[in-house]
């Protein structure tokens, strides 16, 4: 077994399609059919079925998908530790960031980085903060930038800056008209909420449980995957919703949204790493490039 055989299952499994997955893999598809063949033959397994022109997973190869996914992560995590004892950074680097640090705060980060090491190859995908977290602790993100608290076993974790959540309308909400919102008035109205797993759902869920508010006794009548969405919702009805300061800033100035009078807590960004994983270049001078944005928080 090759790695080369472990990345072509892989590609095949994804697309569940030889021709799509040699196109991917830049291959030809005899190429890509001899290695699952060979994978298949030497272990005396079936892993694809082939049901007349397409082809899909077997029991046996949906148990493989994990286990090849695995060995594949840690060659890389090896092929990054060489690259990173031979000098300067460079190679790859891996992070998962949730929606609001990703669309408003990291992309001015990441030109800073880029243009100070551009041999690092920076891959980012964007999810919540849950799903973040999760991708620093599996193998499949070095590191997470993520908005809210994060206590995992195995993640280490420092504040990249601050952030101040905002209770939104759209401007035919009768809190549009700039009255003082009191605790009790939040149980009143609709609500738009952010997926659960947001960093922004789980803050306001907490400061309502501080204030003596079960979460689930407000009356959500829409959860959205983004704050785009959420902003879009809650500006067509007459709903509310808990957005970064960041995100409804530009849709505020417009007057197409409007910021409610009731005080909301500062949370924090913050970059995850995980503890027992080797530290390489590439991230440390990412980590020391947010150090230096913390420093001049905004």
């Amino acid at each position: 077994m090759t790695l080369e055989q472990l990345r072509i299952f892989l590609e095949v499994a994804n697309r569940e399609h030889v021709t799509r997955a040699s196109e991917a893999l830049n291959l030809t598809q005899s190429a890509v059919s001899a290695a699952i063949s060979a994978l298949e033959a030497r272990h005396a397994v079936v892993l694809f079925n082939r049901v007349g022109r397409r082809i899909e997973l077997t029991e046996a190869g949906r148990l493989f998908v994990p286990e090849a996914r695995a060995v594949l992560e840690r060659a890389l995590s090896a092929e990054h530790m060489l690259a990173d004892l031979g000098g300067s950074a460079t190679g790859i680097l891996r992070v998962h960031a949730s929606q609001t640090v990703a669309s408003y705060w990291l992309p001015s980060r990441l030109v800073s980085y880029h243009e100070r090491f551009p041999r690092v190859d920076v891959r980012l995908t964007v999810g919540n903060t849950q799903s973040a977290a999760e991708a620093v602790l599996s193998g499949a993100a070095e590191m997470a930038v993520v908005e809210g608290d994060v206590f995992l076993p195995g993640l280490r974790r420092r504040k990249v800056a601050e952030d101040r959540l905002v209770l939104v309308v759209g401007r035919r909400h009768p809190w549009a008209d700039g009255r003082k919102i009191l605790s009790s008035d939040l149980l009143e109205t609709n609500w738009i909420m952010r997926e659960k797993g947001s960093g922004t759902r789980s803050a306001f869920e907490a400061q309502l449980t501080n204030l003596g508010i079960e979460p689930q006794s407000l009356s959500v009548v829409l959860e959205m995957p983004s704050n785009e969405a959420a902003m879009a919702a809650v500006e067509a009805g007459l709903a509310a919703t808990v957005l970064s300061s960041r995100a409804a800033s530009s849709h505020s100035f417009s007057g197409r949204l409007q910021i409610a009078d009731f005080a909301m807590p500062l949370r924090q960004f913050s970059a995850l790493y995980h503890g027992e994983r080797h530290v390489t270049r590439a991230l440390r001078a990412m980590l020391d490039l947010l150090d230096e944005a913390a420093d001049g928080a905004e």
